[in-house]
């Protein structure tokens, strides 16, 4: 069941995966934790389907036993709140430190969960915050405890965040080194929808040919997955940007910072 999940969940599949765990997910709260996990990254990927996410979210939450599990959902809740506020078309800022924050007083501070909070408190710090020297601690944490564990999909988008603020701030070098380390572990992976955003990121630090190779190949790869992820398939072909939210707010250049 778990190869079978993930090969859905690296093609972009995200709805039968969690399909495949829903009779599993009504007796197992960490089926129903991982449920609501595979429905926020299809949000994060198409920027759509929030009730679907938000539901499977509910019943983990209602299913939680025990110290680990409440951390795990808190984790869940402020990433689909940080995604919401991102791609959606409101602010949930707020939720979504309040939960990272309660998932940090349920974690001890060498628990297993721990990498990903750190990497998804840097994804607010940048994203949300505008903070980049908040952004680069917390992904500086989660990149070494991701190493530590084993982890490389998370590796994967630690190098790539880390190579995202490097560029940033003028080290295309080191942006560089991130960004191919971040394209090889997903490719290594087989984490197929994330591929294509480390290709058009390195892309930016390549050499005009080989640029152009690579967009291509991002651009075929997204194609290939149905247009996803759908803020790379827009930026690839040039689409130009969709209206801002009615709160004001604009859009945020995501070019490294959401995958």
């Amino acid at each position: 069941m778990a190869d079978v999940v993930w090969r859905l969940r690296s093609r972009g599949c995200w709805q039968e995966a969690a399909d495949l765990l829903r009779p599993q997910a009504g007796r197992d709260p960490t089926a129903a934790l991982q449920r609501a996990e595979l429905l926020i990254e299809q949000c994060l990927f198409t920027a759509d389907h929030w009730e679907r996410a938000e539901d499977a979210l509910r019943q983990a939450e209602a299913s939680v036993a025990g110290s680990e599990h409440r951390a795990a959902a808190s984790c869940a809740r402020g990433f689909l709140a940080y995604v919401a506020s991102v791609l959606g078309r409101r602010d949930r800022l707020d939720e979504a430190q309040a939960a990272l924050g309660r998932t940090s007083a349920l974690l001890p501070p060498k628990a297993p969960g721990r990498p990903l909070l750190d990497f998804r408190r840097g994804l607010v710090a940048e994203n949300l915050l505008h903070d980049p020297a908040a952004a680069h601690s917390a992904y500086a944490r989660a990149h070494e405890g991701a190493r530590e564990r084993g982890d490389d999909l998370l590796r994967s988008s630690t190098w790539r965040h880390l190579a995202g603020l490097a560029l940033a701030a003028g080290e295309p070098e080191r942006a560089r080194e991130g960004f191919a380390a971040s394209l090889r572990l997903r490719e290594e992976l087989g984490f197929t929808v994330g591929v294509a955003p480390a290709l058009a990121s390195l892309a930016e630090v390549s050499e005009p040919a080989e640029a152009e190779r690579l967009r291509a190949e991002a651009a075929r790869l997204v194609q290939a997955l149905g247009g996803v992820p759908v803020w790379l398939a827009r930026r690839l072909a040039q689409v130009p940007a969709q209206p801002g939210p009615p709160d004001g707010g604009g859009r945020r250049d995501l070019r490294h910072g959401i995958s």
